[in-house]
């Protein structure tokens, strides 16, 4: 993973590595697999369980050029199309003192320093804690923990190596007093979304809860919440360390 510095800004992403192996691997991978499996493709045209046995009763019908030819490009392009999709979902995070960007699925977030409580990894997740005690944002990716920890506190953000409310959340069992109104059947919403994996939706009912005040967070199909609460102290980098609005100003 690349952490690189254009002028103000630290960037962090996967790199030229990343995509190498997405446009150059997948499409290879792709093409290997293919040439395999249309080698073979006279045995699978005859197997009933085999899936797509129409496709390999046609490639075995081809000439030894031909069916090579499709047959390989057919999965190589499959390779291009998933190379697009996670260079599609990657996490960008540009982080400067002022502010910080994260491009991810093709949309834009832009945060202020001044909004922003608290960073830190949750699971593989870089999330950004508001100082009304909400998630500004939570964005799921492989990106190395000590980068992002390198970028933002090399530009005065407040990183933890933790959640800080890691100990408020509960888990969401339906009808669980103590959430807003509305919020359950949200939940219950999200569990089906959850179940199906509709990513899309997911992530809409979790900015819906958090209209709501309520934050959530995912371990495996399960759901746990907390309600917004106190929000956190804002922290500011010094020589001396990390301290509090409170701690400056006595």
């Amino acid at each position: 993973m690349d952490a690189q510095g254009h002028g103000e800004a630290t960037v962090v992403d996967g790199g030229v590595t990343e995509l190498v192996v997405m446009w150059v691997g997948f499409p290879l991978l792709g093409a290997g697999l293919g040439a395999g499996l249309t080698a073979v493709s006279g045995w699978l045209a005859d197997r009933p369980w085999v899936p797509f046995d129409n496709w390999f009763a046609f490639l075995a019908r081809l000439p030894e050029q031909q069916a090579y030819a499709a047959g390989c490009a057919v999965p190589a392009l499959a390779g291009l199309v998933l190379a697009y999709i996670g260079t599609r979902e990657r996490l960008i995070v540009t982080v400067r003192r002022t502010a910080v960007r994260l491009r991810h699925d093709g949309h834009e977030q832009e945060f202020s320093r001044a909004t922003v409580a608290g960073v830190f990894v949750d699971n593989k997740a870089l999330v950004l804690l508001g100082v009304d005690g909400g998630e500004l944002a939570r964005e799921r990716s492989d990106l190395d923990r000590d980068r992002l920890a390198a970028a933002f506190t090399g530009h005065g953000w407040p990183w933890r190596e933790q959640d800080p409310h890691r100990e408020a959340y509960r888990r969401w069992v339906e009808g669980l007093p103590g959430l807003p109104a509305g919020a359950d059947a949200l939940l219950r919403a999200r569990q089906r979304a959850l179940d199906a994996d509709r990513g899309g939706e997911i992530r809409e009912l979790r900015a819906e809860l958090g209209r709501l005040g309520v934050v959530v967070r995912d371990e495996g199909k399960r759901q746990y919440w907390r309600t917004a609460g106190e929000p956190l102290r804002r922290e500011e980098r010094t020589d001396a360390g990390w301290v509090t609005d409170e701690e400056r100003d006595r």
